[in-house]
Parts: structure tokens; sequence; C-alpha cells
């Protein structure tokens, strides 16, 4: 088996235990390439029958023999052009296995909101003059409703968190799922306006794919409570800026955890920087200590199904994005 590791910012270095566990996964008679950019990768291509990393249209036009791609990272949209999306090779990520780094996330930017961490950390010492101030601002979770918009791995994460905030959850996903000892309910699209209208907290844990993008407009945050918050740990294109702000400055929308932009890295004279009502984190919201060697766990396990026939796990619909 021909396998070629193209590195990138989720994967920068390869190490010796990394090949070892690789090829311990694949067989001994398996040949590793290594690609620390496109180019070289060209070098490859003919060859690989399975690639761990990105795959330009450019590699993905010269590799004939390629059966098996595996993403990096959990967004798989820059692998979702025609001629990747349409064929017949494979591809697996981490879906499902970042759900509860994103969802601790999401509760540490909106924890900064509501306990107003973000405020004090702004105003340094002068948070002690202010402390009257910012003890009134406060507001506690319990008793709030979270609505769910996605109720897959991270969204079911967010609200296992929200019952121990003694917060209730209710959620919409593509599909009506059964639901589960944390939330009230899961309904399909079609009742996403009634769970804006009912819910204090809104936590984006979808996926972004073309009938997700700029799913949060005027209209949708129209039908938002007063005061209510949102929390967004997946894809910035999934909310219209313009939009978020006009609810801001409204107050349709007290404030915004946003681990993700519609422009990355967003621009330093961007508006949402100068809120005091928004927290923003640099798309880190998935990362964590043992994420790349539970990745590389998938991987080799993957690559012994591959061998052995069975199905891959955290097989990507290329066909519906996720």
């Amino acid at each position: 088996m021909n396998i070629l590791i193209v590195t990138g910012t989720a994967l920068p270095e390869v190490p010796q235990e990394i090949i070892d566990r690789i090829i311990e996964a694949a067989g001994p008679d398996s040949t590793i390439s290594i690609a620390d950019s496109d180019g070289e990768a060209l070098e490859y291509a003919a060859d690989a029958e399975v690639v761990l990393g990105f795959v330009t249209p450019q590699l993905f036009a010269a590799a004939p023999k390629l059966r098996w791609v595996h993403a990096i990272a959990s967004g798989v949209n820059r692998y979702l052009y025609p001629e990747f999306r349409d064929g017949a090779v494979q591809l697996s990520s981490e879906k499902g296995q970042v759900g509860p780094q994103l969802a601790d996330h999401a509760f540490a930017l909106l924890l900064a909101l509501t306990r107003r961490v973000a405020a004090a950390v702004r105003l340094g010492p002068e948070a002690w003059d202010q402390r009257r101030a910012l003890r009134m601002e406060q507001t506690e979770l319990t008793g709030k409703v979270m609505g769910i918009v996605g109720y897959g791995g991270t969204g079911r994460a967010v609200a296992e968190r929200a019952t121990g905030f003694g917060m209730r959850s209710i959620a919409v996903d593509r599909d009506a799922l059964e639901g589960d000892d944390h939330v009230d309910a899961v309904w399909a699209m079609d009742r996403f306006g009634e769970l804006l209208e009912a819910s204090d907290v809104v936590a984006v844990c979808c996926p972004l794919t073309p009938e997700t993008h700029s799913l949060f407009g005027r209209e949708e945050f129209a039908r938002m409570p007063s005061g209510s918050m949102i929390v967004n740990v997946t894809r910035g294109e999934i909310i219209d800026a313009d939009a978020l702000i006009e609810a801001l400055d409204s107050g349709r929308l007290a404030g915004a955890g946003l681990d993700v932009a519609p422009i990355e890295p967003l621009p330093a004279d961007h508006p949402l920087w100068q809120r005091d009502d928004v927290v923003m984190t640099p798309h880190a919201a998935g990362a964590s200590q043992l994420r790349a060697s539970r990745n590389i766990d998938r991987f080799c396990r993957n690559l012994w199904r591959l061998r052995t026939g069975e199905p891959l796990e955290g097989v990507i619909d290329k066909q519906a994005g996720y």
C-alpha cells in the first residue's frame, strides 16, 4: 500500500512514532512518502493509494490509484470540489471525535459573556472600579433554554453540558432524531424558527453546507427573544455577520461568542473586534493536547479496515458535505 502524507497546519511534522504506527497498521510492505508542499506531493501522486492530508485538485488529477483520503481536520469543505466530490474515492475525517472539545469551548465563550469575564479582562485593573456595574450585568444559566442547531456529536455534547448548568435543551437537525436524557426534543429543520423563538441561547453546532450557509440572517435573529445570545463553534459562514451586528446593535441579541468568522483571519478593522458584547477566539475550539493522536488512531484503524475490506470509520457523505 502506497501512503502519502501531506503535512499542514494540523499536522506540521510527522514524528517517527507516527510513521511506525502507520506501518504497523498498513503492513510491512507499505510505502510512506511525506510531502511538505503541494508541489512535493505531486511528485508522489502517481503511486499514491491513500492520502493523509489535503488533496488539491491538481494532486487528485495526478493520482489515478487513489482509493481513500483521510482529512487531518474535521472540516472538509475544501475537499468537495466537483471532481473529488463526484468521484469514487472515499473521504474520512475526525468526524464525531471533536464534539467534547467544541462543546467545552462553546461554554467557555458563553460563560465569558454571561459572567462578564471577557469584559473584566478587557478593563484590566480598572475592573475594580467597575465592579458594581459588572456584577449587575452578570447572569446565570440555570433555567435557561439552550437551542442547539445540529444534533450530531457536538450538539449532543453541548446538551450534556447544558444539563450540568441547569439548562433545558431543544434541538433541530436535518432529520428529526431520537432524543436522549439531555434534550427535551429534536425537531426537523422545518421547526427551526420555533427553536429560535424558544431559546435563550442558541449554539451553532451544524456543519457548513449549501443549506446552512447564511442560515442566520436578519429574519432569523428577529425571531430570537430580546436579550438572547448566540455561540458559534463550527463555521463562520453559517452566520451573516452584518445581520449579527444589527441584532447586537438593536439589543435583540445581548451577546455573541464566536470561534469562527466569515473571513479568517478576521481583519483587524472588522467591527466585530470593536464590540464589548462579542467574544472571539481564533478558530481553536476543536483543539486539545489529544486531538492529533486521536485522529492518527482513527487513520490507523482505517488502514487496517481498508486492508481487511471492512467499512471505514468517520466516512464523509461527499454529496451532503459532512
